[in-house]
């Protein structure tokens, strides 16, 4: 992905997450998405969904273990291999 950076990736996770009806105020780069957020199954789907439609990526994130917004950013910015498994 050319020129995805951090910046813009927290961006796009805030405004999805905002559109997922969490408060801005509670979304910061150390927020756990169950833990802080409390998203459920359903709505961590969504939440890869819309990662999928506006960066072209493809992160599962109900099959892992809690992340925090920095941690998904990374992912996105320096993709790995083992991220899928």
């Amino acid at each position: 992905m050319t020129g995805t950076n951090d910046l813009t990736v927290m961006d796009t996770l805030k405004a999805i997450l905002v559109g997922l009806g969490i408060p801005e105020n509670t979304i910061a780069q150390d927020t756990l998405i169950h833990a802080h957020l409390g998203l459920d199954s359903v709505e961590t789907v969504k939440l890869s969904l819309e990662l999928k439609r506006q960066l072209d990526l493809d992160l599962k994130l109900g099959t892992r273990q809690d992340l925090t917004l920095a941690e998904i950013c990374q992912m996105v910015v320096a993709p790995s291999p083992a991220r899928s498994s």
